[in-house]
């Protein structure tokens, strides 16, 4: 039986609509859905607008974190370090800031793995610093020697300092990266004047470059104890307290 004022699906009430309307599926109709609207769960015009991304914006890959340290190797390279920032490798990686932080803390841990450098400053400073006063000496000595003895670690600094001999925007780079990431770190720690911690490192890096690059003798030979006994008491001196 008809109930007067009913009223239909769509709205209208019953016996106004126009015949075959309930069998048309045309856009508009209560529940119709544009084709490929029912992958989404959405009529397709929201469905496209829900789904699209923002110019220059991906999101997280399988390649997302390759696709960052890539960008970030020539940001470094372009503006070197003190002038690259966090957003600058994301709109160059075409990421989200947010999916950089994602995988990297810092603008410093960026730059280690872009240039593979074997250590992260940030982690190794504060073990070397930790400790008695008196053997930072010592635990510094160690640590270089014990670290560059592995060729694995040795290679890529070695072939940065290489570039940096020839190439002065990668000795720019790297420049500011060992001011800011590591010397400043040191002096702050410390308390003692910058040119006593340049001389105590330039004197290690001396050795390391003597020891690997011109593999001087005895010195290339020596074993680690027997460098360390004479390194650490230079490197105390102008490491300890000022």
């Amino acid at each position: 039986m008809s109930v007067a004022g009913e009223v239909g699906a769509d709205g209208k009430p019953a016996g106004t609509r126009k015949p075959g309307a309930e069998a048309t599926g045309k856009p508009g109709a209560v529940g119709a859905r544009k084709p490929g609207a029912e992958d989404t769960g959405k009529p397709g015009a929201e469905g496209a607008a829900s789904g699209g991304r923002r110019p220059g914006r991906r999101r997280g890959s399988a390649d997302t974190r390759g696709q960052i340290v890539a960008a970030a190797r020539k940001i470094f390279a372009e503006k070197g370090y003190d002038k690259a920032t966090i957003r600058g490798i994301a709109r160059e990686a075409e990421v989200d800031p947010a999916l950089v932080h994602h995988y990297f803390d810092t603008k410093e841990g960026i730059f280690v793995e872009a240039m593979q450098l074997p250590v992260d400053p940030g982690t190794i400073i504060p073990l070397i610093l930790e400790g008695p006063r008196e053997e930072i000496g010592e635990r510094l000595v160690r640590f270089l020697l014990t670290m560059t003895a592995d060729p694995a670690n040795r290679e890529p600094i070695l072939a940065i300092l290489r570039s940096a001999m020839t190439n002065d925007q990668v000795l720019v780079t790297i420049r500011e990266f060992m001011t800011m990431a590591v010397f400043n770190r040191v002096v702050e720690r410390l308390g003692i004047s910058p040119v006593r911690m340049e001389v105590g490192f330039a004197q290690m890096f001396g050795v390391v470059l003597m020891r690997y690059v011109l593999r001087l003798e005895p010195l290339a030979s020596a074993e680690i104890d027997e460098l360390v006994e004479i390194l650490a008491p230079t490197l105390q001196r102008y490491l300890g307290d000022d």
